[in-house]
């Protein structure tokens, strides 16, 4: 087993091995699975000091690090094939490490704690295999077990609406995944192996335009394939209007879940646009620019103002990534260098940062058993630790200079207003939108006269600082140095705009 499968294979293991503990053992639940998403992230970052900046990735396998490639269903073409490049490694290593985290966010949950961390490491190891999947039925395997756990994780260990809420995002999943299923089958039967002359579900020899038979050349054909590809990842980005099953979602789900939703599955949608959608249909690709720049404008405003509005400090960041998610949009709607790069670039970031919030979130929760923004005041003074890490987070996904979002914003910007110059424009309004809420909150919730209730509540404890402090410090780690991202993530993209007519 080579190390790629070792780091995705590495949490379910832990998975099978907690089915064999009594439920009553659990300290020994617990620390099995601190060990085994600790192991996962252990092996992705040993892969980040072997890993070749430089290589070009996209569309050829001899371009592709750390790569294994079994045959797994001959008589199908159905193959093992994974490895990563500069789109996709930054995710799997952001993905091992929100794991770890997560874990240690959901050291206190209150019942079934065996069930509980089995799913987690599943879903960890589901969603480490849609990163560095090639093959599109491995692909496809991947993102269907993700959902199953995460359905199980809101629906059972939820808030009070926890069975509608994971329902809904049941569905709506569901229905992107019938969506991606049908296109991949339409490609399979419709894309020759170069080399045997047979189907493939191969997603390289997918992106090879000359190994797609006559009728998939046809324009009409292209434009409806790439349209429900695309309805399948809007769905788990959000992308307006298909965004409705994000605020129940997050609301509902525990802390941990909820650091998972938004760090990790709302990338897989951008991840599978520019993995799959761009490179097999980059003429398409093309002709829709412009309407995926609108509607990552509207993403921006819209979450934006929608957060602003918000009385629920956990809906307010919920709302907040839907915004965040619409800058990805946009970068990756223009095509240039700058725009690409600062979408994924800001994929990476809003990870880390929407992490940091959600788990402030969950902090404040656990000791006051509400989230209503109204409620609190003044918890500076006697949270002054927590107010500060917060405050960190707050201003970090506001874009302020020297944090990383700033770096992908701007990023962003530089790549769309030669394109778009209008719609960039308008876009720019969110982040005066985006500050409006944010310092409305900060102000709301610790600056002003102390409420009485809270005189006594207790400040941030040590678990939960070993949660935040790593994802504060590369949010200004990256914020001040993010060629480390920049330089593994560029030749990639480079590239891959090349693809576009």
């Amino acid at each position: 087993m080579g190390l790629i499968s070792l780091a995705t294979f590495f949490p379910v293991l832990g998975a099978l091995i907690i089915l064999f503990i009594p439920k009553e053992k659990l300290s020994t639940i617990k620390i099995i699975a601190l060990v085994f998403s600790l192991g996962s992230l252990v092996v992705t970052t040993f892969l980040w000091t072997q890993y070749q900046y430089g290589m070009i990735g996209i569309n050829d396998e001899s371009q592709f690090q750390f790569v294994e490639h079994l045959a797994w269903i001959p008589a199908f073409h159905i193959e093992y094939f994974v490895g990563v490049d500069g789109l996709s490694f930054p995710m799997v290593w952001l993905t091992s490490l929100l794991g770890f985290i997560a874990v240690v966010a959901s050291w206190n949950i209150p019942k079934a704690q065996k069930g509980y961390f089995a799913l987690f490491l599943l879903l960890d190891t589901a969603m480490i295999g849609v990163f560095v999947s090639l093959d599109f039925f491995l692909f496809y395997v991947f993102w269907e077990v993700m959902l199953l756990p995460m359905y199980f994780l809101i629906g059972i260990w939820g808030g009070p609406r926890r069975e509608y809420a994971a329902i809904k995002f049941f569905l709506y999943t569901l229905l992107g995944s019938v969506l991606m299923l049908l296109v991949m089958l339409a490609l399979y039967f419709n894309v020759q192996d170069p080399v045997t002359g047979g189907h493939t579900f191969n997603m390289l020899h997918m992106m090879q335009q000359s190994n797609h038979n006559s009728w998939l050349s046809r324009f009409d054909v292209r434009f409806w394939l790439y349209l429900a590809l695309f309805i399948g990842f809007a769905i788990k980005v959000p992308i307006f209007p298909f965004h409705t099953w994000l605020p129940d979602a997050h609301v509902e789900a525990p802390t941990a879940i909820s650091v998972i939703l938004a760090g990790i599955l709302l990338k897989m949608g951008t991840y599978g646009i520019l993995r799959i959608s761009y490179p097999i249909f980059p003429d398409i690709a093309k002709y829709t620019s412009y309407a995926l720049a609108v509607l990552g404008v509207i993403n921006i405003l819209y979450g934006a103002f929608v957060a602003m509005a918000q009385s629920d400090l956990k809906k307010l960041v919920a709302y907040s990534s839907v915004s965040h998610m619409g800058f990805v949009l946009l970068g990756m709607s223009v095509f240039t260098s700058a725009g690409i790069n600062g979408a994924v670039f800001q994929m990476f970031s809003h990870g880390i940062i929407t992490a940091m919030l959600f788990l402030i979130v969950g902090v404040i929760y656990d000791r006051a058993h509400h989230r209503e923004i109204n409620g609190f005041g003044g918890l500076a003074v006697s949270m002054p630790v927590y107010a500060g890490v917060a405050s960190l987070a707050f201003f970090a996904a506001l874009g302020l200079p020297g944090m990383t979002g700033f770096i992908a914003e701007a990023l962003v910007f530089i790549g769309a207003f030669s394109v778009y110059r209008v719609l960039t424009i308008i876009a720019a309004f969110g982040i005066i939108v985006t500050a409006s809420y944010v310092l409305w909150t900060v102000q709301r919730v610790f600056l002003g006269k102390l409420n009485p209730k809270y005189e006594s509540i207790g400040d941030i404890n040590g678990r939960e600082l070993f949660t935040l402090v790593p994802l504060g410090l590369l949010t200004i780690f990256f914020g001040i140095y993010p060629l480390p991202i920049l330089n593994m993530i560029k030749v990639s993209l480079n590239y891959l705009i090349t693809l576009i007519p």
